[in-house]
């Protein structure tokens, strides 16, 4: 399940807007019923209930992505090995060591 903040930041995207947190701010009571928008300064409509519910298949993509790229954050080599790799062995070598990392976790 996509995270309320993650469907926010897609609406306003959808609106041309970015997330600003200083026009919107989130809040959990603790009470069971969940996160909601706690303030709204956009010169846009605040979202409805159900516009934020529509965003759910969009936002559980969005942060599949974002694991993934994540994840080739931190097994790509240091930049300092990457160069390293490139002047020791070449392009082409330094391409399988990425390619590896970029196979081992697909965006889709």
């Amino acid at each position: 399940m996509a995270s309320f903040s993650t469907k926010v930041n897609l609406y306003l995207e959808a609106n041309s807007k970015t997330w600003d947190d200083t026009k919107v701010s989130l809040q959990d009571n603790s009470d069971g019923n969940g996160v909601f928008i706690a303030s709204w300064d956009y010169d846009i409509a605040q979202p409805t209930a159900e516009q934020i519910v529509s965003y759910e298949t969009a936002g559980n993509t969005a942060e599949t992505l974002q694991g993934v790229l994540n994840t080739r954050r931190t097994e790509y080599p240091s930049i300092v090995d990457q160069l390293d790799k490139i002047y020791h062995s070449g392009i082409d070598e330094w391409k399988k060591v990425i390619k590896k990392v970029k196979d081992d976790n697909p965006k889709s």
